[in-house]
C-alpha cells in the first residue's frame, strides 16, 4: 500500500472556499454544488502526487518556491508541502490580481 500526504485546509482556504460558493450559491446552487465539489475533489487527489502542480508564477518572480497550483476551471487551488502534509493555502478566482490578494492578507495578520 503506498503511503500518501494528508491534505489539509487552512482557516483562510476554508473561508475563500466558502466566499466563493456563497457568491455562486446566490446565482445559482446547482452550480455552486459543482464547483464545491470540483474544487474539494482536485485538492483530495493532491495525497498522491502534490508535486504536480505547477510553483505559482507570480510567487516564483520573486524567488518564492514553496508555494504550488492547480488549476482548477477558473479557480487557483494554492498549497504548500511541508514534510508528509499538502496545506491548502487559498483559493482564488483566477481573473483577480494574485499579488494584490497575498499583499492585502499580509497587511491584515
Amino acid at each position: 500500500m503506498i503511503a500518501g500526504y494528508a491534505v489539509l485546509w487552512t482557516e483562510v482556504a476554508e473561508r475563500d472556499l466558502r466566499e466563493i460558493i456563497t457568491f455562486i450559491a446566490s446565482d445559482d446552487l446547482v452550480n455552486a454544488s459543482h464547483v464545491l465539489e470540483k474544487i474539494k475533489h482536485k485538492a483530495a487527489t493532491l495525497y498522491l502526487s502534490p508535486e504536480r502542480g505547477r510553483v505559482i508564477p507570480e510567487l516564483h518572480a520573486q524567488g518564492i518556491y514553496i508555494y504550488r497550483e492547480l488549476i482548477i476551471s477558473r479557480w487557483r487551488l494554492m498549497y504548500r508541502i511541508v514534510d508528509s502534509n499538502v496545506y491548502i493555502t487559498a483559493v482564488i478566482d483566477s481573473r483577480r490580481n494574485v499579488e494584490d490578494i497575498l499583499l492585502y492578507r499580509l497587511i491584515q495578520q
